[in-house]
Formats: C-alpha cells, sequence, structure tokens
C-alpha cells in the first residue's frame, strides 16, 4: 500500500506520526528490473520491458527494520515508505500508523480504481449486429 501511495500524502502522514530516529542499512539507490508478461493473461511469457524501481532498508532507533521498493525513482518516497513499513511493525506504533498510512492509502487507491472505470465507462462502445433477411 505504501509504495503505491502518493508522495505528498506520505509526506504529510509520516510527519504527523513523529517517527523516532533511524540509521540507514541501504540508502535508496535506483536500478531496473525486467517486467515480464503473458499472452493473454495466461498463455507463454515474455519480456515485456524494463521497469525503474527505487529501494532502501532503515532502521529505526527502536529497533524495527523497514524495507521499501517503489517503482520510479523518488528517494524521498522510498524512505517515507521504508520510515512506515517500520512504524507498522513496531508495537507502539502500529495502530496509530496503520489508521493513517494504510486505510487511508487503501481508500485512495479504490476511490482511484473507481475512477478510472467510470471512465472507461463512458467510453464504452456497444456493437451489434444486424441480421439480414435472406433474399435483401
Amino acid at each position: 500500500m505504501l509504495a503505491r501511495a502518493d508522495l505528498e500524502f506520505l509526506e504529510r502522514e509520516v510527519a504527523k506520526l513523529d517517527p523516532p530516529a533511524y540509521t540507514w542499512l541501504r540508502r535508496p539507490e535506483t536500478g531496473l528490473t525486467m517486467v515480464r508478461a503473458r499472452i493473454g493473461g495466461t498463455g507463454d511469457k515474455f519480456n515485456l520491458g524494463e521497469a525503474t524501481v527505487t529501494r532502501c532498508t532503515l532502521r529505526l532507533a527502536t529497533g524495527e527494520t523497514g524495507v521499501a521498493y517503489i517503482q520510479g525513482r523518488s528517494h524521498r518516497k522510498v524512505e517515507l515508505a521504508a520510515i512506515g513499513d517500520a512504524l507498522l511493525q513496531s508495537p507502539i506504533f502500529h495502530a496509530a500508523a496503520y489508521r493513517a498510512l494504510v486505510e487511508p492509502a487503501m481508500d485512495r487507491l479504490a476511490e482511484r480504481a473507481a475512477r478510472m472505470q467510470r471512465q472507461a465507462q463512458a467510453t464504452r462502445v456497444e456493437f451489434f449486429t444486424v441480421a439480414r433477411e435472406a433474399g435483401a
């Protein structure tokens, strides 16, 4: 959920949680990953292309380790997602982090999916066949 959340949302909500200090285990780094697909969704696999991915790992002063991978190049977003991951593992911060980060992120993603569905439905074209009578 955190990897798919907006950067602005993560900035605002993680700051409200006032997380403890952290140290880097792996600073944010960007690379490429191969995206695989299937013909028709279930057929033979093929390499679709490469996608940019950024990852990092950090440890909170309270001992929890946070790991995040995101699509794209935002070092700040992956840092915030890793902080959120670590907070969700903390007995002290878990409930507040879940309410502040996961639930709203799920709602936003569901809202975005519904909006995309409505937009797709608005452009839907109905095809029909007119049967001709024999000899016409």
